[in-house]
């Protein structure tokens, strides 16, 4: 059975090493926050200007309008938690202070290439936001995203045909069918779900190495 997006999200919160300083980016990465555990010592970073940010509220009537993610999604603050002028956010993402991103994605590599703020169709709407500073200032990038598109054309690709965030940018992959990471040498799937190593192989047309 394949997994749901707060089952992909436990897997990427259960990974991200402990006392790392983390950005989630826009989208399915925000559902991770609320799986992370105090014990990590895990410090959130919000591209508008936060650190120490929390899950969202669990009661709607607790949330604050001033308190928001880069989604403009309400959140909480933990003890200690710092706020900061837009620009400084930017210089830590920029400046390698960021542990690990966790990014969306409508294509990745399996050179690691991201695509992840505009498909190139008409009339879409690009949303670039601070992924491409996020992805190369972090210094592990993980993506979190369905494996497949609606359509069923793949989303880990040989080489990605969306226009291009950042190159060879991508660490690790988590999927509803698998988690990849991303080498010099090619794609290696850890874990499956529901799949097989095979199997993936031959919907994703890419030469998979199954972890030893």
């Amino acid at each position: 059975m394949t997994l749901s997006l707060d089952e992909i999200a436990r897997l990427v919160a259960r990974d991200i090493p402990d006392g790392s300083y983390v950005n989630l980016g826009i989208g399915q990465p925000t559902r991770v926050a609320a799986h992370l555990r105090t014990e990590q010592g895990i410090v959130l970073h919000t591209e508008n200007g936060m650190l120490g940010m929390g899950p969202a509220p669990a009661d709607p009537a607790d949330e604050d309008p001033d308190l928001i993610n880069a989604g403009k999604q309400p959140v909480t603050e933990l003890p200690g938690a710092a706020y900061f002028h837009h620009a400084d956010s930017f210089a830590m993402m920029r400046g390698g202070h960021l542990d690990v991103c966790v990014l969306g994605a409508f294509q990745v590599a399996a050179n690691g290439d991201l695509a992840n703020w505009h498909t190139g169709e008409p009339g879409a709407i690009p949303a670039v936001g601070g992924a491409m500073d996020l992805a190369i200032g972090a210094k592990q990038v993980y993506v979190m995203m369905t494996l497949f598109a609606r359509d069923g054309t793949p989303k880990l690709v040989p080489a990605c045909t969306y226009p291009l965030t950042g190159l060879a940018c991508v660490n690790r992959v988590y999927t509803d069918h698998a988690v990849f990471h991303l080498t010099p040498a090619g794609a290696v799937v850890t874990e499956t779900f529901g799949t097989t190593a095979d199997e993936l192989r031959e919907r994703l047309s890419l030469p998979i190495e199954a972890a030893q």
